[in-house]
């Protein structure tokens, strides 16, 4: 098989050929069709990750159909469809993973970190990590729904917002362009910052001015859905909260929020942060997307053009999410 692997943190990708792997008791493999390429893989190509081994396979938006399953696996047959997102899989046995919360697994694998992931033509991972995929939905757009959607769907699912209210979303990319469509079709009233395509009842202008004080025209934001990791933008919206309003941040930046106390305390605002989810939550988040017609906007490269693809992402160019594509 063809795979495109990093050898050290900041080496260019190397198409090489592999062995195809062999699952092993509770793994399944997957022929992969399609993988999304995140920011996060930056991880592997730049920054590397404690503990991360070299070569690796980056790809944790890995959508395609399951080719061979261990011995002890029973849920997944071969010819499946099927995705795999970041969380790569779990322990079971933490005290998150007792109480269900495998997400928040303390032993928690990462797909494309912890082993290799998408950036190939078969990938091997934890049954427990597999998600699957309605028949409606291609390959090509299933895969950034496994990690930019779920993330963006599960937050604002979880977020205690009901139909009608104001849920505006910050940084209308990669993530936001598809938290702008969960959003409308979730019922809530809608706000972009940042763009006015993809259908919102209302759109803020970051440059004309305040978007809290744009937001509190609108009567304040019941919810906002911070994607864009920009502290500093970050920490000016929290005034445009209204009375129990809640921010919350998807949007994985390195610099401290600025928030004062009394900002929160007297409208009972609240901060918090979401990460993506399990397999489950992925699955929720296929069968919504294919029942609503939520639909990232997504540039295609073989995986010969890795490279390509990854500068294309890196850069911030596309419009809104890069797919890696295999051949058949």
């Amino acid at each position: 098989m063809k795979v495109a692997q990093v050898s050290k943190p900041g080496g260019n990708f190397e198409i090489v050929e592999r062995p195809i792997p062999e699952p092993g008791r509770a793994q399944v493999r997957i022929k992969v069709e399609a993988c999304g390429v995140c920011h996060s893989d930056a991880i592997v190509k730049q920054s590397g990750f404690p503990g991360l081994q070299y070569p690796r396979v980056p790809g944790h938006e890995i959508a395609g159909r399951i080719d061979a399953v261990g011995a002890d696996v029973t849920q997944w047959k071969p010819g499946q469809r099927v995705g795999v997102g970041w969380h790569g899989g779990h322990c079971f046995t933490c005290d998150p993973c007792r109480r269900g919360h495998f997400i928040l697994c303390k032993f928690e694998k990462i797909t494309g970190i912890s082993y290799d992931g998408g950036y190939a033509e078969y990938v091997v991972v934890p049954a427990e990590a597999v998600a699957a995929m309605p028949d409606e939905l291609p390959a090509d757009e299933a895969a950034p729904l496994l990690c930019a959607g779920i993330t963006v769907f599960n937050s604002l699912r979880h977020s205690g917002a009901s139909a009608g209210q104001l849920v505006a979303v910050q940084g209308i990319g990669g993530l936001g362009h598809l938290g702008i469509q969960y959003a409308r079709q979730m019922g809530f009233r809608t706000a972009a910052i940042g763009r006015k395509k993809l259908g919102p009842h209302h759109y803020v202008d970051a440059d004309a001015g305040s978007p809290a004080a744009a937001l509190q025209t609108l009567g304040g934001a019941s919810v906002i859905l911070a994607t864009a990791p920009d502290s500093k933008a970050i920490s000016a919206l929290v005034d445009g909260l209204g009375p129990d309003g809640k921010l919350v941040i998807v949007g994985a930046g390195l610099e401290p929020l600025t928030i004062t106390p009394l900002q929160l305390i007297f409208s009972r605002r609240t901060v918090r942060g979401w990460p993506s989810g399990s397999a489950k939550d992925s699955e929720d988040t296929l069968q919504f997307s294919s029942l609503s017609g939520v639909r990232p906007m997504i540039e295609r490269y073989p995986l010969e053009k890795v490279g390509e693809a990854y500068d294309q992402m890196i850069s911030g160019r596309a419009r809104f999410r890069v797919v890696l594509t295999m051949g058949k």
